[in-house]
């Protein structure tokens, strides 16, 4: 009988290179995340604020900005650390935590996303049932439920992993806790793991995403009926921000988990967690608000109360 010694700590090697290329890193982690922070922090201020901006689009959307600070959060002030101390040691718990968080603040943004999708489509197709199709409860609804399926995700997802058994080895070749660089480190079969990884994951990607895909099929046959240039473009403008999210956001996430092969490819995948953990929730705001006209009228009423 084989006699493996059980790992209570991990390792997280991160990125390679001298102190310099870390100072480098450190750097741009550092200004991105305090971007994230920043520029979310003051969406959620600016649509509280603004009594103009308190409907269910503006509620989804600083919903959004909340987990988009979680989100990034979860990852970047780790990675900080690293970059600035020769031990990257985590241990058993305090990876199953960050893994935990990651996953349900990600899962509850793909489903908060397909109801910002379902939003538009009221909004553009049944203008007249806005009001009562989105109400308040209902809002609260699609917020709540999104938060429950990321719950069930990250509990199942977490139990699974962390119930297998590490022997010797215990270096993740990742940044952070993840799915596929934990899964090469278990010293028994993960086959099964892996199943779920693709299917569970698979189905909230792809069920999330037709929802957003049957949504913009609506609304765009619903643009083309309108008669007048101006209208169409009305109309469209209140969605290009959203679609413009989605896309950046369901492109990574699809690339990491719903392919058999992204188990494989560690260093590529580094580079496209940086994306979609860090880089994503900074450009949020910016693509919520350069290209909204109810933000930038919001700071325009906000500017002229601080100057008066």
């Amino acid at each position: 009988m084989m006699n493996f010694s059980t790992v209570s700590t991990f390792v997280l090697l991160g990125f390679g290179g001298g102190p310099g290329m870390q100072t480098i890193l450190f750097l741009i982690f550092f200004i991105l995340y305090v971007f994230a922070v920043i520029g979310n922090f003051g969406m959620i201020v600016i649509i509280r604020a603004d009594s103009h901006l308190h409907t269910p689009m503006y509620a989804f959307l600083q919903s959004l900005s909340v987990l988009d600070i979680c989100y990034s959060s979860t990852t970047a002030p780790r990675a900080l650390m690293n970059f600035l101390q020769e031990d990257h040691t985590v241990s058993f718990g305090g990876c199953a935590a960050q893994f935990f968080f990651l996953s349900l603040f990600g899962t509850t943004e793909s489903f908060l996303l397909a109801a910002m999708a379902y939003d538009r489509y009221i909004a553009v197709c049944n203008p007249l049932l806005y009001s009562v199709s989105m109400s308040h409860q209902v809002c609260v609804l699609l917020v709540v439920g999104s938060c429950l399926w990321g719950v069930v995700n990250a509990v199942t997802q977490t139990m699974m992993t962390f119930r297998l058994p590490f022997c010797g080895f215990n270096k993740i070749n990742d940044f952070f806790c993840d799915v596929p660089p934990l899964l090469l480190l278990s010293c028994s079969d993960t086959f099964i793991n892996q199943l779920v990884l693709l299917g569970l994951c698979g189905s909230i990607i792809v069920s999330t995403f037709l929802i957003v895909l049957v949504s913009y099929v609506c609304i765009i046959l619903a643009i083309v009926k309108i008669r007048t240039v101006q209208g169409r473009q009305k109309a469209f403008s209140t969605c290009v921000s959203h679609l413009t999210g989605v896309c950046l956001f369901f492109g990574t996430v699809f690339f990491m988990y719903a392919q058999p092969s992204a188990i494989f490819t560690m260093e590529q995948s580094k580079v496209v967690s940086i994306f979609y953990t860090i880089i994503i929730p900074m450009l949020n705001p910016l693509i919520y608000s350069l290209r909204n006209k109810d933000v930038k009228q919001a700071l325009r009423r906000s500017r002229q109360k601080l100057s008066l």
